[in-house]
């Protein structure tokens, strides 16, 4: 048992909380704004991971006739009662048939016909015996071990009948739908279209990932981020690099990401708080319509979200961590959401933190943690590494995201609490 953390329940001293967002509120709008994207046809092996955009029927039976499941005989059931080693039971070895062949004979009481794994189950037959259950095979075989009816067959049908929703609309397409959908003689599928999404860096600090740093210079690390990010998501990034902190030079950047690029996002990084230089809030505005909250997380607080010439537009933070982290909680839904999936949020998994977590601040913190297999069979929570804004390598460290709640300001060791997945654990 998982002890009770502290919660917060009348301490409201901290500046300006009820002029924050809640993040379910926050994703809410921006959920709220988006759609999935209009469907495309595409090969089956292209649609790998991607989401159904409508229904596919079976228009015959899978599989399409009554076959061996086993290398062995064809027999009739009854006629295999109370066989054993000690008194076999003797068939007469009538046909042969192979996988890909015909079933052109009938069986009549006490015959059998060898069958291949795959090849339909002859006329009179209802059950399989074995190779491994039979011995002395010549033109009569003995059965060593009695059979039920339908032992070892797969009836027309028994995956999926003619007419059925073999796939519904709205599944993410894996490996075995994939196969599914071969199965029902498809060779293309109709899925939603992948988003594009154009990726700005703002910042007059900050100089290409192949730069000079130096002198008030830093390389532009989110453009990369992000895009990866977006790509992990579904999405197809288009990263257009850093623009200044100028006015003009946002505005013109902005236009020329919505004319150029035809995106169905525009991510920005950046310039969305308080300070002297945080134009992009300006810009937005001048640009589109663009409402800037400050959200009840850390990290990550400040954010904007509305549209440029029609173009849904989220503008993140621009410290590293912060805005990745934000781009998790709301750019990876949202691309989701465009994809089709009917599931836009990271995969959760149940932790036992290791240490002592203070939150201050009444905002949910997302805490960079590594994960580890307990000897009782559950899964502890060690953070990462520092937990600042822009340290990336404890987010490249981390497994995941331990979601401490905004009410919680004391989390002792030893408590369970959420985390979202940022790997697959296999």
């Amino acid at each position: 048992m998982c002890p009770a953390s502290e919660r917060q329940t009348t301490d409201r001293s901290w500046d300006n909380l009820d002029l924050l967002v809640p993040v379910n509120e926050a994703l809410a709008r921006v959920l709220d704004a988006v759609r999935p994207l209009p469907p495309v046809d595409c090969e089956l092996l292209e649609a790998l991971d991607r989401v159904s955009a409508s229904p596919a029927r079976a228009t015959e039976d899978v599989p399409p006739f009554t076959n061996s499941a086993m290398d062995g005989f064809a027999v009739r059931a009854a006629d295999t009662t109370g066989a054993s080693p000690a008194a076999p039971v003797s068939l007469a070895v009538v046909g042969a048939i192979a996988a890909g062949e015909p079933a052109t004979e009938r069986i009549a009481p006490g015959e059998a016909i060898r069958i291949m794994t795959g090849a339909p189950v002859p006329a009179g037959a209802d059950a399989v015996v074995r190779f491994e259950d039979t011995a002395n095979v010549n033109s009569r075989v003995e059965v060593h071990r009695p059979v039920a009816a339908l032992e070892n067959v797969r009836l027309a049908g028994e995956d999926i009948r003619a007419g059925e929703v073999a796939v519904p609309a709205g599944t993410a397409l894996s490996a075995p739908w994939v196969g599914m959908l071969a199965a029902l003689g498809q060779v293309t599928v109709t899925i939603h279209r992948q988003p594009r999404v154009a990726i700005l860096s703002t910042g007059n600090e900050l100089v290409a990932a192949n730069g000079t740093t130096g002198s008030g210079r830093i390389r532009d690390s989110n453009s990369t981020t992000l895009a990866a990010l977006v790509a992990e998501a579904g999405g197809l990034p288009l990263a257009l690099g850093a623009v200044r902190d100028e006015m003009d030079d946002l505005r013109a950047a902005l236009r020329r990401a919505v004319d150029d690029f035809r995106p169905d996002l525009i991510l920005t990084s950046g310039g969305v708080s308080v300070g002297d230089y945080d134009m992009v809030k300006d810009a937005l505005r001048a640009e589109g319509k663009i409402a800037i909250w400050q959200v009840r997380m850390k990290p990550g607080k400040p954010l904007a979200f509305g549209a440029v010439n029609g173009v849904p537009l989220l503008g993140l933070p621009g410290n590293p961590v912060a805005a990745a982290i934000s781009f998790l909680q709301f750019g990876h839904p949202a691309i989701r959401r465009m994809l089709g999936h009917p599931d836009v949020s990271l995969p959760t998994v149940t932790a036992v933190t290791t240490a002592e977590i203070a939150n201050a601040g009444q905002r949910r913190h997302f805490m960079r943690v590594r994960l580890q297999d307990g000897p009782d069979g559950r899964l502890s929570a060690t953070p990462a590494g520092e937990q600042g804004a822009g340290i990336l390598s404890s987010l490249a460290l981390a497994d995941g995201l331990l979601v401490v709640p905004e009410d919680l300001t004391h989390v002792p060791a030893g408590s369970c609490l959420p985390v979202q997945l940022l790997r697959g654990r296999g």
